[in-house]
């Protein structure tokens, strides 16, 4: 997913962005030829999320700064811990800085907040899984995050698979004049046979309806936890169950237990907050 086209691609962006003509205080500061080393340094614990794309920032700004990663992807680290070091030409490195902080706080943040879900739903069967519910354009960063993090990722985009919802099913009906069932059999043949196909419901009633025609996933959105244990008895196996709406860190065990094979987190992606990591340079002059 967050392979490295797509990792020189994001960054690449982001550096671009944040100095499109060069960087003209470390230009007018920094003397050509000085050096200088970095730490990136953790000022609280979490789970790591993101080396290659601070690596890369560096990398993408001088050739010759070397960076060490020092704590791989989906460990974990504590306060005060040492996660990379960064050595080389200062103004390169200075120019830098900003962008590689910014992404491996943001994708470490994903994956702290992505390991206290799955902590909390910890000897249940339930899968805590991500959505489209992403910084636009970060999609893939922020998703291998909720990997690190043990999560498991949601489709990717809207080519992937089939999610047919309130809206998407009216339409259906309506053109093709059949009924629930009906309609969702006549969907899956108008698809490759590798098709995943999920479907939405928001009441039990309509659960046998969505069986009969086979499909893959049943989507018990917003229900009450008497209910989600109730659809999962009615569905006995025959689909995928996945719980969806109202789940946070207080919620999602009790909906773990109801019996659910996966739980739909928008909150990983959407609400997780940067980690608090810092970059300690040290300029050591000319060389």
């Amino acid at each position: 997913m967050l392979t490295p086209t797509i990792v020189t691609e994001i960054v690449d962006r982001a550096l671009r962005e944040d100095a499109p003509w060069g960087d003209i205080t470390a230009e007018a500061v920094i003397p050509v030829g000085a050096q200088a080393s970095a730490q990136l340094v953790a000022r609280e614990p979490g789970v790591m999320s993101g080396g290659a794309v601070f690596a890369r920032a560096f990398e993408l700004c001088d050739q010759s700064l070397l960076v060490e990663r020092l704590v791989a992807d989906g460990d974990t680290f504590s306060s005060g811990d040492v996660l990379a070091t960064v050595s080389g030409p200062a103004r390169p490195l200075l120019t830098a800085e900003r962008v590689g902080l910014n992404f491996v706080q943001r994708m470490s943040g994903v994956a702290t907040l992505t390991s206290a879900y799955v902590a909390a739903v910890a000897g249940t069967a339930a899968r805590i899984a991500d959505t489209r519910k992403t910084t636009p354009g970060l999609r893939a960063a922020e998703k291998y995050a909720v990997a690190c993090g043990g999560g498991s990722n949601h489709r990717f985009g809207l080519s992937d698979a089939v999610m047919v919802k309130d809206n998407h099913l009216a339409v259906l009906q309506q053109q093709r004049g059949l009924g629930v069932t009906e309609a969702l059999v006549s969907l899956r043949q108008s698809v490759g046979h590798t098709t995943h196909i999920e479907v939405e419901v928001d009441r039990l009633d309509q659960v046998e309806a969505v069986l009969a025609a086979r499909i893959d996933t049943i989507m018990l959105d917003n229900f009450s936890l008497e209910d989600l244990r109730a659809g999962v008895t009615q569905i006995a196996g025959r689909a995928l169950v996945e719980a969806s709406g109202g789940v946070n860190l207080v919620t999602v065990g009790e909906i773990a237990a109801t019996g659910v094979d996966v739980i739909s987190v928008g909150a990983l992606t959407h609400s997780a907050r940067a980690l608090d990591l810092g970059l300690d340079i040290v300029i050591t002059g000319a060389p």
